[in-house]
């Protein structure tokens, strides 16, 4: 594909603030870095590069950087959705050569170097992709209406939203078999995600909603966690896997070893020959990498992650990098490398380095390395797990070290105080302070407040065709 288009003049910087930074330019003009995502290894990359001299466009869908490891404490009402996410304006407000752009990329010129944003062509000479993973449902794509999968703040209000609203229309429900369903919650995977879901969802029904209602006991929910595999957490040490196994059946929930799930809809799963009937389905089972693979036209793998070498760059390809999610790399024994945050940040600190080393004319970093920061996973609010090397450690000890390392790596002061208060608020009293169901009356769409929109012509006076009035929307029936 091959795309022209008009790049922006350059402008002159001014003293004191950011100042605009071009597309492109004239002879002269600094080198331009674009970064399409602002996770974890895109937010590194433009971090480390705040003092080099490029120009640094930051392109990410959403206006907000997410640390998702504590989503489905979101997604059970445990934090709300500030509690773990920061403007990423704010976060690079401070940078001087660093612009944020919010939009969709939908494609990669590689001869011409620019990236198409919407219809607009932002050029490049560093590329770097950092576009993250999204839910897999391994070509039955259909089940995701059914079984919202949790990568962002709309997957965990969605899942938040689903999970409170089964139990109040339980409450109402008068057809036994209905309201079984109802209080039934299935978890498709058992990963560190399915894991924590699991125990999250189990102590939200048997312990914060207890008392709460009056026709139902919500202690008599029913919390399925599913996993087609052997075992739980296939990553970690199976010691570990085994106590993640042990404490979920002590909370109450159903594990659910050696079966797949073959069909899904709006009645539930079914496991083989098994219906189990469910209202709430959230899947933790698998991922499907971005578009980028296609963008590049490389090879990719089954998820369509994109194949890089250990310098982090797609085969022939001197000035894309790919990280995170988005990329297929291995380690030194040449296994691939997991999709979490330490490997996505150290990609990011690397492909900064790599960057800095051409612009100054110096020898390239040796090969990336990634340096093993272990694995975690919590399971409810008394245990967890923790795999370093040859150091595994489980129980209330691993739990309180998982909760500190996870407060650690939050960005703000704000958000480390405002999560450590209410996980100490919820472990003495049981409560979970973010129980709001929203999106019951949806509002209209508004198509001028899509990003990129063209707004309309204003109305002048003496216009035939003045704007309607604005009218109160009519409630929406449940």
């Amino acid at each position: 594909m091959k795309i022209h288009g008009p790049a922006d003049s350059a402008q002159p910087r001014q003293q004191g603030r950011p100042g605009p930074v071009p597309d492109g330019g004239a002879d002269g003009r600094r080198p331009r870095v674009v970064i399409v995502g602002a996770g974890f290894g895109g937010l590194t990359v433009a971090t480390r590069l705040a003092k080099a001299p490029v120009d640094i466009t930051l392109i990410d869908r959403e206006n907000h950087h997410l640390f998702q490891p504590l989503l489905y404490q979101v997604a059970t009402a445990g934090l709300s959705p500030a509690d773990i996410a920061w403007p990423i304006r704010a976060l690079v407000r401070h940078q001087r050569n660093t612009r944020v752009l919010l939009g969709a990329v939908t494609g990669v010129d590689r001869a011409d170097k620019h990236v198409s944003l919407g219809d607009r062509h932002i050029a490049y000479d560093f590329l770097v992709l950092a576009t993250g993973a999204t839910h897999g449902y391994f070509g039955n794509d259909a089940w995701a209406a059914h079984a919202p999968g949790l990568k962002g703040i709309d997957d965990a209000t969605e899942i938040r939203r689903r999970l409170l609203l089964a139990f109040e229309r339980a409450e109402m429900a008068t057809d036994p078999r209905e309201r079984e369903r109802l209080l039934t919650i299935v978890i498709v995977g058992g990963g560190p995600t399915g894991v924590e879901m699991a125990g999250a969802a189990v102590e939200l029904a048997h312990s914060a909603l207890a008392d709460d209602f009056r026709a139902i006991d919500p202690q008599q929910s029913r919390v399925l966690l599913v996993e087609a595999g052997p075992r739980l957490l296939p990553s970690f040490p199976e010691s570990l896997s085994r106590h993640a196994e042990r404490a979920l059946r002590r909370l109450g929930v159903e594990v659910r070893l050696g079966q797949a799930v073959t069909h899904c809809d709006a009645a539930g799963v079914a496991l083989g020959d098994e219906i189990v009937a469910a209202a709430t389905v959230i899947w933790a089972a698998g991922v499907a990498a971005s578009p980028a693979a296609d963008w590049l036209a490389a090879a990719g793998d089954r998820v369509g992650r994109v194949r890089v070498g250990p310098d982090l760059r797609p085969p022939g390809m001197d000035d894309v990098f790919v990280i995170g999610d988005t990329a297929l790399a291995h380690d030194v024994a040449g296994r691939p490398l997991p999709g979490i945050a330490p490997v996505a940040k150290q990609q990011g600190a690397y492909v900064a380095q790599a960057i800095q080393a051409r612009l100054s004319g110096k020898a390239e970093p040796p090969p990336f390395r990634y340096r093993d920061r272990g694995l975690l996973a919590t399971v409810g609010r008394k245990t967890a797990v923790i795999a370093f090397g040859r150091l595994q450690l489980k129980g209330w000890l691993a739990w309180w070290l998982w909760g500190i390392a996870h407060i650690y790596f939050l960005i703000s002061l704000r958000n480390r105080l405002l999560v450590m208060t209410q996980w100490l608020w919820s472990y003495v009293s049981f409560e979970r302070g973010a129980r709001l169901i929203t999106g019951l009356h949806p509002v209209k769409a508004d198509p001028e407040s899509e990003p990129g929109h063209e707004p309309a012509r204003a109305t002048r006076p003496g216009d035939d065709a003045a704007p309607p009035p604005l009218a109160a929307p009519s409630p929406t029936p449940d």
